[in-house]
């Protein structure tokens, strides 16, 4: 895992140095010109960089999910247009291969990616939104397979796909078994039947290719459905767990680089006669950003690695991490772009990254269904999860595997994944288990205190009735379903915590202490904390960022242990306590 993500870092360089083709300057030139950057695109070909899409078992590299994260991570570290534009809509079109494709299906896809070819999924319409089920694009069954008709509005990557997945109405019944998958391996966009829109423009990833097209009555073979007529929304939903868990995880990357550039600027930047980074405001803002970033780390690290083990709980996980982890890294960004100021805002010097990264980022909360539709989606299953399994016994010994980023993984089943609502919550789960541990350290006093949250929550939801839980629910339950998410959080966080044995690479009660605080401050109520302790656990943060920054290393939980990370090299020197005038 960490020699491929190290290996693909290799080959496409420092991305500080000037003079490198697939470098942060080459990608800011890309930028203004809306284009993908080709250099990049042509040495991840080079790669066979889209291997690591295709499972094990049909030939490719992808022998975890977290594998995978691991090598998506160098590209969106760099260039979320990359992420996206390169694999990342390749990734939404092949998992639903794998979860609802046969055999021959697989192969094809599976071959088709070897090749470096690339993949659109087109799902919504803007008349509809997130309303999947109004889709009105429609397949027509005929002699010798389906005919498509009909328009779809917004599809990433429409202008660089070989091929597509697409969602389409075969049925005027009303209910969930109106519309069905199918895959296209070959896409003409010439083609007479075939008739593509206007490029959309956007202000973030700008390197993408955003467009509609319209089809005209346009022949696919029968071999082309995905699955049976009808389960296509199953289908949708199922792969969903999947993407909706590991692409936020993936865009974790791009405010991991948004950190480091404000970090190696403050320490550049000198102010009242010693560097930025040595006001206490800036080593404030850089630990807290840092704090937040390893919790929406955590939170990524075990639902990814529950799909591999505990998949039944994933229709739980998934929509908690595409809610909460979005409005963590904007508030990363947020945080960083108060330390840079005016240069946040640039499009050239040596701070010019962040405002393309920043705009870059910005879709991740409403890219592949919205944040709000994410939060709907936990509603149901809140009130039965609540009754069933809150605060009840901790996790059984063999699912600590699933707070252990990086160790052994069972190859992952697409096909395991399923739609009904969880009878556990294992991650919860862990908070009475840590809250009870002798001792009294600040982690299990955290525990108490989010333990306590998930009681209050549980009584809320117990009382609600079955149309409290609805799309048109009240807002206070809305509210608390954001709380749980950030109670689901720090659930992962101590988690991880308890059951990794030092085996994160950071200091165990540090990093863990300073992203409980940072979601304590997400909930009503005090924090558990006294303020001349959150200042400590700021201070010591700050500087275990600035060692890993100075090292090298990722500045997150997963990748801390084995892959290299290029920076920029630094002339300013900072002391431990620089005087401020």
């Amino acid at each position: 895992m960490a020699d491929r993500a190290s290996a693909l870092e290799a080959l496409l360089g420092d991305p500080w140095q000037e003079t490198n083709p697939t470098g942060f300057r080459a990608l800011l030139a890309a930028d203004e010109r809306e284009e993908q950057l080709a250099a990049a695109t042509e040495a991840l070909d080079g790669f066979a960089f889209n291997r690591e899409l295709v499972p094990a078992a049909l030939g490719g590299r992808l022998d975890s999910l977290e594998g995978l994260v691991a090598a998506m991570r160098v590209l969106w570290r760099r260039d979320p247009c990359l992420g996206v534009g390169y694999a990342g809509s390749s990734y939404l079109a092949a998992v639903q291969v794998w979860t609802g494709g046969d055999e021959p299906q697989r192969r094809t896809m599976a071959d088709a990616l070897s090749a470096n070819r690339r993949f659109a999924t087109a799902y919504n319409e803007l008349e509809h939104g997130n309303d999947l089920t109004a889709a009105a694009f429609r397949a027509t069954p005929v002699a010798d397979g389906w005919e498509l008709r009909g328009r779809k509005d917004v599809v990433t990557n429409l202008g660089a796909c070989d091929g597509m997945v697409l969602f389409a109405r075969t049925s005027d019944r009303p209910g969930s078994r109106s519309h069905s998958l199918f895959l296209l391996p070959e896409l003409d966009l010439a083609s007479a039947r075939l008739r593509p829109g206007p490029r959309y423009r956007s202000s973030g990833l700008r390197g993408v290719h955003l467009g509609g097209a319209e089809f005209l009555d346009h022949p696919v073979p029968a071999g082309a459905l995905l699955g049976l007529p009808g389960q296509g929304l199953e289908l949708g939903l199922r792969s969903f767990q999947v993407t909706r868990a590991t692409l936020p995880a993936m865009f974790l990357a791009t405010a991991e680089t948004a950190l480091r550039v404000t970090l190696t600027a403050a320490e550049e930047r000198r102010l009242y006669g010693a560097p930025v980074v040595a006001l206490p405001y800036v080593r404030a803002s850089v630990a807290r950003a840092a704090a937040d970033l390893l919790a929406a780390d955590a939170l990524c690290a075990v639902a990814i690695r529950a799909l591999h083990l505990l998949p039944e709980e994933a229709p739980l996980l998934a929509p908690a991490v595409k809610y909460l982890v979005p409005q963590l890294l904007k508030d990363v960004v947020d945080t960083l772009r108060t330390v840079l100021g005016a240069q946040s805002y640039l499009r050239e010097g040596p701070a010019a990254i962040f405002q393309k990264l920043s705009r870059d980022l910005a879709p991740i909360a409403f890219m592949h269904a919205s944040r709000t539709a994410c939060q709907a989606g936990l509603l149901p299953l809140l009130p039965r999860l609540a009754r069933r399994s809150w605060l009840g016994t901790g996790p059984t010994p063999g699912e600590a595997g699933l707070f252990r980023p990086g160790a052994p993984l069972p190859p992952m089943d697409f096909t395991a994944l399923g739609l009904g609502i969880p009878r556990t919550d294992t991650v919860s789960a862990t908070l009475a288990a840590v809250a009870e541990q002798p001792g009294g350290t600040l982690p299990t006093r955290f525990a108490a205190h989010f333990r306590d949250e998930l009681a209050r929550l549980r009584d809320h939801f117990t009382g609600l009735a079955p149309q409290d839980t609805t799309i048109d629910a009240p807002a206070a339950v809305f509210e608390a379903a954001h709380r749980y998410t950030v109670v689901l959080a720090a659930a992962a966080c101590l988690g991880v915590w308890r059951h990794s044995g030092g085996g994160t690479g950071l200091g165990e009660d540090l990093w863990v202490s300073a992203a409980l605080d940072r979601l304590a401050a997400r909930l009503p109520g005090r924090r558990p904390v006294t303020a001349e302790e959150r200042t400590e656990l700021e201070d010591a943060l700050f500087r275990q960022t600035v060692d890993l920054h100075h090292a090298g290393r990722p500045l997150d939980l997963t990748g801390v242990r084995g892959t290299r990370t290029p920076r920029k090299s630094h002339d300013t020197q900072f002391t431990q306590r620089a005087e401020v005038p």
